[in-house]
Order: structure tokens, then sequence, then C-alpha cells
């Protein structure tokens, strides 16, 4: 059984690396433990290396993600909670795209090949909640959405960011016609 302080620390750890990684791609597993309040030791023997603590975050942010689903289908309507859903994915997976550097060509495989299955049931339930209410198109497929968000990730964020009016194309064309 694992102690409640070694779960607290794996929790800030993730946390602070997540924060950490947000601002600077390149910050050392040094900063992330100072971050973090822990020792280098605590740091190193929850995420051997910095690829390890990476793919971590991620997977993380990820289960955070999909986790949210019911939450925003019991609080908003399908479409809309798709909406939202998915400009959360978006904002992650250009988190994801900022770390690429200093993941090698087999923890991104990895990690795809890990989200992928989470990420389709996410968005499964979500337009499924709209098929059976009627507002989304019966011929929606999951994996048809996926591919079109994933051009929405790769719109430059900041000023004049098209990803929020792109995702607002995407799902008129999911409604469903009177």
């Amino acid at each position: 059984m694992v102690r409640s302080d070694a779960l607290e620390n794996r929790a800030r750890i993730l946390a602070a690396a997540r924060e950490a990684f947000a601002e600077d791609g390149d910050t050392s597993m040094n900063r992330v433990a100072q971050r973090a309040g822990v020792g280098a030791g605590t740091l190193y023997r929850n995420f051997p290396t910095r690829e390890a603590l990476l793919l971590a975050v991620y997977q993380d942010e990820v289960e955070r993600i999909t986790g949210a689903v019911p939450d925003l289908l019991a609080r908003m309507t399908p479409l809309e909670a798709l909406g939202h859903w998915t400009a959360g994915l978006v904002e992650a997976m250009r988190r994801k795209h900022g770390l690429g550097d200093a993941l090698s060509a087999g923890a991104h495989q990895a990690i795809t090949e890990q989200s992928y299955g989470p990420v389709i049931a996410a968005i499964t339930e979500l337009l499924d909640a709209g098929k059976t209410d009627g507002t989304i198109r019966h011929d929606a497929d999951p994996g048809d959405f996926l591919q079109f968000t994933g051009a929405l990730w790769r719109t430059p964020p900041g000023p004049g960011d098209r990803a929020p009016r792109m995702l607002a194309l995407i799902l008129d064309g999911l409604r469903s016609q009177p």
C-alpha cells in the first residue's frame, strides 16, 4: 500500500511539473523538485527520467480531460459540452506539442497509443448524448471528429487564434437538421 504522503508528493510533483513545463518546456528536474517542495531523491524515486515525468504529466492531463465528460453533460447540452470539452482538449494538445522536442519518437508513439482509446471514448459519449436527444446528427463519427479537431491544436494560439471559429464550424456541421 502506498503511503498518503507519497501520494501527496507525487500529486505535488505533477502539478508543479505541469506549471513549469507550461512556462518553459526546458525546465530542469531540479526546478520541478523545488517548485513541488520535494527533494531531488523524492522526484527521481517517482519519475526516474525527465521523459517519464513528461509522460506522466501528459497522461494525468488526458485523464482529467476525459474524466470531465459526465460533469459537462450534467451542466450543458451535448453540443455545448462537446464544444467546451474540445476547447480543453485543444489547449492540452497545444501543450503536448510544445513539449514535443523533449520526448523521443517512441515516447510520442506510446502516449498517442495510450490516449487514443480514452479520448475516442469521451468523444463517443458526447456524440451519443447528442444523438439521443436529437441535437447531433446520427452519422457523426468520433474518429472523424478527432481528425477534424487535429487541425485546431495546430493553429497558433494568441491574437487571431482561428481555433474557436474553426470549432464553431465543426460543431455547426454536427447539428441535426430539422
